[in-house]
């Protein structure tokens, strides 16, 4: 770099500066003071927590219009073979095909091992769970009534319930029941009253 280029370069004057600096912060008070604090902090929090934030939502948005456009493509170039396909398919071949979603009557172990290891997953506590069998007779789906009382906190029981629903999806939640000894009990008590449908 020229070197009189750095001669022009006005210097800042720091032996006056700081000083009236801390003159202006005497005069603004405390409340002034802590306004600055959190003006600081609230451009802070906005740099390190809103912009990466905005920068996922517009992500997703791209996403979902790119989505959008493949599913109104797919749509357009097989209208007529799925048109097709749902007249050649009759009421009892739909009918089978719904019951097919459902797992079969045998495999209501498998399911609730993974509902206990979804538990264990999401640091929830299970205790003394209930199970019955409903076999109506002049039902198709039998029903797996399950009554499980976990312990965890908040966070953990919500993200166990997510969890379950998404993973067992033939899988109902009809009850829940929350309890919390204290108001400064870390952990709370649910009580879920689950149905698993199946197929017999």
């Amino acid at each position: 770099m020229d070197s009189k280029y750095l001669r022009t370069v006005p210097t800042i004057p720091w032996n006056r500066v700081v000083p009236l600096l801390r003159w202006q912060l005497g005069r603004l008070g405390n409340w002034g003071k802590l306004g600055i604090g959190l003006t600081v902090a609230a451009g802070i929090f906005y740099i390190l927590a809103v912009l990466p934030q905005e920068t996922e939502l517009q992500q997703l948005k791209d996403r979902a219009v790119t989505l959008q456009a493949q599913a109104a493509s797919n749509k357009t170039s097989g209208d007529g073979l799925d048109a097709e396909a749902g007249r050649k398919m009759s009421g009892d071949q739909a009918l089978q095909v719904f019951y097919e979603f459902f797992p079969r009557i045998d495999s209501s172990p498998f399911w609730i091992r993974e509902l206990t290891q979804l538990a264990g997953r999401h640091g929830v506590e299970l205790s003394s769970s209930e199970y019955r069998l409903i076999n109506e007779s002049d039902a198709r789906l039998a029903r797996y009534e399950m009554i499980l009382p976990v312990k965890g906190k908040y966070a953990q029981v919500r993200a166990f319930i997510a969890s379950a629903l998404e993973v067992v999806p033939a899988m109902a939640i009809s009850s829940v029941a929350i309890k919390r000894e204290n108001i400064a009990a870390d952990k709370l008590e649910a009580r879920l009253e689950i149905s698993l449908y199946l197929n017999r």
